[in-house]
């Protein structure tokens, strides 16, 4: 949506393709799936609970290298790296902020 409204209409109508067949075999497969079941359900029990815990932290991980190394690779090419640098440190903020939070409460 974003691509079509900001004049690039084919980007605009080929990433609403590609949601919209995985939206689709997320509904047609995860029927049958116990893994999509488990992580979906409401009230998952303690494997899917651990198993969704990681798969987060795992994104979190790669989001986080991923915009580090954008930063690097923007402050080395001589450019601000503003955005990334944000990134990067929104990340840290909720990383610190969260640590904090969960250490006193379990």
């Amino acid at each position: 949506m974003a691509a079509t409204v900001g004049g690039h209409l084919t980007l605009g109508l080929v990433a609403f393709g590609i949601l919209a067949v995985c939206s689709l075999a997320l509904v047609l497969l995860g029927r049958r799936s116990e893994t999509y079941q488990g992580l979906t359900d409401k009230a998952p029990d303690e494997r899917f609970a651990r198993i969704g815990g990681w798969a987060w932290a795992g994104t979190g991980i790669v989001l986080t290298v991923g915009n580090l190394s954008a930063l690097i690779g923007e402050l080395a090419s001589g450019r601000s790296g503003d955005p990334y640098f944000w990134f990067v440190a929104t990340a840290a903020i909720t990383y610190i902020a969260l640590a904090a939070f969960l250490s006193r409460r379990t």
